[in-house]
């Protein structure tokens, strides 16, 4: 290990956890990154190889058979994981949120019930909230449920599930009449339980998860639709047991998310780093290594202060959530500079690779695809802007 993106005051298991990833990381993750990548092929080894280290239920606590850890590890976890294969790290991510849902706002009998397995890897979860004509406007979505006796009925479209298909578990936004005057108390998370796979679902009747969206990058993890039509999920799966708190829960959830997307972000950053230095000392020209060019030497200053800058911030956002504080200032500042910093930090090494870096050969190549996902995931640059903005003239307000 370099220098850069080091976290003082960690703990003896944090860091044997890491270091533990870190090497799964090196030897089960990037020699085969990508190939698989090239493929649009599911990492089915990689994924039962973090079963085994228990990864799906770091952050479970201990009575549900989880590690009970915290989230600045679980993002330190993540960030070496995305340092490998950015879509791994997508795989655990929906996953890892639906879990802190639930152990943050579930009933105790929905924590018995679904965490411990969620813990072991044997439910897998999938979070959805976005849908086709909303994008940040949550306030807008249109996918209702309508409450039949003790059941509710569910019908709507939703868009963007990291997860979909392989998922078994979703939480989903769902709009319904709870008498409120503001939009956003008129909201239910539904917790629906389903079979793996695409097409029409075998087990809910009514649910459809229609296949894989192609996209330029973040390949391996499947992203889809689901469609919803009169599907009956009993009132007792509503996350907490009581509708009208969906946006909140959701909001919570996205909170730890932009940790997890800062997270990321990092992650290919110094994997990017990595590729650059270690290709800018390997081809010479004009009789010289490029490393030795100035203009290299400057390129490179920029790349590893930025990676440096965005670690940091990631980790303070980390321990403000894991304090019990609010966040969500701190949340918006390192989503919004680690993912713009990935993008600097990527395009950078891909310049230093010159031409090669123009080939699938080279691994810059699939990272230069994969970081355009981070500057969207989570919210856009311009809503962590907007909810930074907001807070700052919370905290900074005049006096009357």
């Amino acid at each position: 290990m370099g220098r850069l993106a080091q976290t003082d005051g960690l703990t003896e298991i944090q860091r044997d956890i890491l270091a533990t990833v870190r090497d799964f990381v090196d030897k089960e993750i990037i020699p085969v990154a990508t190939e698989l990548e090239h493929k649009d092929e599911y990492p089915t080894a990689i994924v039962e190889g973090m079963k085994q280290l228990g990864l799906f239920g770091l952050t479970i606590p201990e009575e549900f058979g989880g590690l009970g850890e915290s989230l600045l590890t679980y993002a330190l976890v993540v960030e070496e994981i995305a340092r490998g294969w950015m879509s791994v790290s997508g795989i655990v991510n929906t996953h890892f949120i639906v879990a802190h849902m639930i152990n943050a706002h579930g009933t105790q009998e929905q924590k018995e019930y679904f965490l411990p397995r969620m813990a072991a890897g044997e439910i897998r979860g999938a979070f959805s909230m976005s849908e086709p004509g909303l994008g940040s406007d949550v306030a807008a979505i249109s996918t209702k449920g309508v409450k039949d006796g003790d059941f509710y009925v569910l019908n709507g479209q939703k868009m963007w599930l990291t997860n979909g298909g392989t998922s078994t578990l979703v939480a989903v936004l769902c709009k319904t009449d709870e008498g409120q005057a503001t939009p956003y108390r008129n909201m239910t998370t539904f917790l629906i339980e389903k079979t793996a796979g695409f097409g029409p679902n075998p087990t809910v009747p009514g649910l459809t998860v229609p296949g894989k969206i192609e996209k330029m990058g973040y390949k391996g993890v499947d992203t889809t639709e689901l469609v919803l039509q009169d599907v009956r999920i009993p009132a007792d799966r509503i996350l907490g047991g009581v509708p009208g708190k969906g946006f909140y829960q959701m909001m919570d959830g996205v909170e730890v998310g932009r940790v997890n997307v800062a997270a990321r972000g990092c992650g290919v950053a110094r994997r990017a780093f990595e590729l650059g230095i270690s290709y800018a000392q390997q081809r010479s020209t004009f009789g010289k290594k490029i490393a030795e060019h100035q203009a290299i030497q400057f390129k490179l200053a920029e790349m590893a202060t930025k990676v440096e800058a965005a670690h940091q911030m990631m980790v303070m956002a980390a321990r403000k959530k894991d304090s019990g504080e609010r966040n969500d200032l701190e949340a918006g500042m390192a989503k919004y500079l680690a993912s713009e910093y990935c993008k600097e930090v990527v395009e950078d090494a891909f310049r230093i690779h010159g031409g090669y870096g123009f080939s699938k050969e080279y691994e810059i190549e699939r990272l230069y695809r994969e970081a355009p996902m981070l500057l969207i995931g989570e919210g856009t640059a311009e809503i962590q802007k907007m909810i930074v903005g907001r807070r700052l003239l919370e905290e900074y307000r005049l006096a009357d």
